[in-house]
């Protein structure tokens, strides 16, 4: 018989040779990717040494991914391997993307011990297009910055962006969950606006007394070591320190712009901020900023 020449393999021989189940073979051969070179008299599937190369073959592309579909045309000499595979990375790239993604909303729930509708809208925040998160931000925007007369502040807030790389990292989707959360926040808004006019510039006169704390980081930095050396923000060298901070200035003004800037976690946003842009954004300074405003209060009472 044809099927007992050295030469010539049944499927399962062939199955022997190759280490693979003879349903899988059978499957292939039905499908034209390992087609049989002949039948024995019997009517079974002959096979050849040139059949074991090509199932060797098949498994490869299938064992990346390849659907029998791709590999088909690729053995039929419809398309190349280059082709097809190019294809495919473009393909579980996306796939790739997607399951980060998922993985760090999974990660969030765990953290926070979310409930199914917090889940729901977690996931719904991370999976928002470009176009949906940058509406976000734009309302936000305008809400909290329009109409404040500040050509230096609407040159920052023009070039402001807060968008996710195409390839975000867990850490990225995770602050930029909560930070949509947040700036969705009517709350939050309106704590900022609060804070953003009371460190607004008024047409014609100079910064508001308070606004150098949020943005001259020199400031905190200057807490920073006064509160390593262990000064109290109640006693007479803290006194001293707000003298060189602010001068003369409005104290009452640059309590009520701190204040206004603790209460609405501006600190929080700009952190949230720096992450999802994958920025190293520089320390915390919450405690700083609250050593501060008790020194403030307590040099108001002296």
């Amino acid at each position: 018989m044809d099927d007992e020449r050295p030469d010539v393999l049944t499927i399962g021989r062939l199955a022997h040779r190759t280490g693979l189940p003879v349903r899988t073979l059978r499957f292939w051969s039905d499908e034209g990717a390992v087609p049989p070179v002949g039948r024995s008299a019997g009517g079974y599937r002959l096979y050849d040494a040139e059949s074991v190369a090509r199932v060797e073959l098949v498994r490869t592309l299938r064992e990346l991914g390849l659907g029998l579909d791709d590999v088909c045309r690729v053995l039929s000499g419809r398309t190349t391997v280059a082709g097809v595979a190019d294809a495919h990375v473009a393909a579980l790239d996306a796939q790739i993307r997607s399951l980060k993604v998922s993985r760090a909303v999974l990660s969030t729930v765990a953290k926070r011990g979310s409930t199914v509708e917090e889940t729901a809208l977690m996931n719904r925040l991370a999976r928002l297009s470009a176009a949906e998160r940058k509406q976000i931000i734009d309302e936000f925007k305008e809400e909290v910055f329009g109409g404040l007369d500040d050509p230096r502040l609407l040159d920052r807030m023009r070039a402001f962006s807060i968008e996710l790389p195409d390839d975000p990292t867990p850490e990225q989707v995770d602050a930029w969950i909560e930070l949509a959360e947040l700036v969705r926040d009517p709350g939050f808004r309106a704590r900022l606006r609060t804070w953003m006019e009371l460190n607004t510039p008024i047409p014609g006169q100079g910064r508001p007394p308070g606004a150098s704390i949020w943005w001259a980081r020199q400031i905190v930095q200057t807490v920073t070591e006064v509160r390593t050396g262990g000064v109290a923000p109640e006693g007479p060298a803290a006194a001293e320190v707000l003298s060189e901070l602010f001068g003369d200035a409005d104290r009452a003004a640059v309590l009520r712009s701190l204040e206004a800037g603790i209460e609405a976690g501006a600190e929080h946003y700009r952190r949230l901020v720096a992450r999802v842009r994958g920025q190293n954004s520089s320390p915390d300074a919450t405690e700083e900023l609250e050593w501060l405003a008790r020194a403030l209060r307590a040099a108001d009472q002296t």
